[in-house]
């Protein structure tokens, strides 16, 4: 069962989906896996047909919009910072938590392009994270764009960025690019299958998706490199599923990254480009190893100790040192 959700991340409401498991016994606490889109995609855009099949294997799952994109609120839209969608992320996560049908200490995140991206930055850092699953991911935002862009090309681009960082400096002005665009016209993503990709799915399912994004989140992106750390993960266990054709986020690129991270780890290498995962028979490559992993991960945990996890062990501490300050 799908519900409409809302959840404080730094002041602002992000919006999204809870999924429940239909057979979800009353005070029963299931393993959660918390999701999110890649750059300028909201949840509407095939996020469903992964978070149903995590669903139906029995767990809870948690689809949100970052803030600035979708339905989420802030201001400018299309604000796309990776640290500020890393605190919608964890926040998402302790939103997560503190559901009745969660389980605190088994809480997994899935994530593909974008956020496959964030989720591997996070998962190095956040340790409430027990299990993670990162599709199709960036793993360094300046060798990307440097695949991407010829070397004049990458030159007029840093002149750009160099001119808007000027002008917001003078007058707050923001100013926008498009994301995707017919071939040879300016954008982000300069790729054919990113433009074919995005302009059908969101007609199909999300005609709230704005084709823009602003210059200063390509300042952002450029600066961006997730898997600096990428070793720290473990012991987390960590999935990379990565396309064999991929132009967008080159497949090369994902797979040094891999070679990096340490134990416990696995690869998926799936047909395809990088928009081909999320539906039809590429849908059958990405989304069974993801729930496979998680089943192996998340609901064969045990608990730290029965009847009572760490998490709800430390909240019960709180109380009692609150109920005895009242004294």
């Amino acid at each position: 069962m799908r519900h409409d959700i809302a959840f404080t991340s730094q002041g602002l409401q992000c919006k999204g989906w809870l999924y429940v498991p239909d057979d979800l016994r009353d005070g029963e606490r299931r393993p959660a896996i918390v999701m999110a889109h890649g750059l300028t995609a909201t949840k509407e855009m095939c996020l469903p047909n992964f978070a149903e099949r995590f669903c139906a294997a029995g767990f809870v799952v948690t689809v949100f919009d970052y803030r600035f994109l979708g339905e989420s609120e802030g201001e400018p839209r299309s604000q796309i910072f990776p640290a500020e969608q890393h605190e919608d992320y964890r926040n998402a996560i302790s939103w997560t938590q503190l559901r009745p049908e969660v389980d605190p200490d088994r809480i997994g995140v899935w994530g593909s392009s974008y956020s496959g991206a964030h989720v591997l930055h996070l998962a190095a850092f956040d340790k409430r994270i027990k299990c993670v699953v990162s599709q199709i991911m960036l793993v360094d935002g300046w060798a990307n764009l440097q695949r991407l862009n010829r070397p004049d090309l990458l030159k007029g681009l840093m002149q750009v960025l160099a001119a808007d960082r000027l002008a917001r400096y003078q007058t707050g002005a923001v100013n926008y690019i498009p994301a995707v665009a017919p071939e040879g016209e300016p954008c982000v993503m300069t790729t054919p299958d990113s433009y074919e990709w995005f302009m059908r799915i969101s007609q199909e399912f999300a005609p709230t998706w704005r084709n823009q994004i602003t210059i200063e989140s390509i300042e952002r992106f450029v600066e961006y490199n997730p898997t600096a750390h990428i070793e720290l993960i473990s012991p987390t266990p960590l999935l990379m599923v990565v396309a064999d054709d991929d132009s967008l986020t080159p497949t090369d690129l994902a797979l040094a990254a891999y070679e990096r991270a340490l134990a416990p780890k696995k690869l998926v290498l799936v047909k395809g480009g990088h928009f081909d995962g999320y539906q039809g028979a590429g849908l059958e490559q990405t989304a069974p190893p993801a729930v496979a992993w998680f089943e192996e991960h998340l609901r064969s945990r045990e608990s730290a100790r029965p009847g009572m996890t760490a998490f709800t062990f430390a909240t019960a501490a709180r109380q009692r040192r609150a109920e005895k300050s009242r004294r």
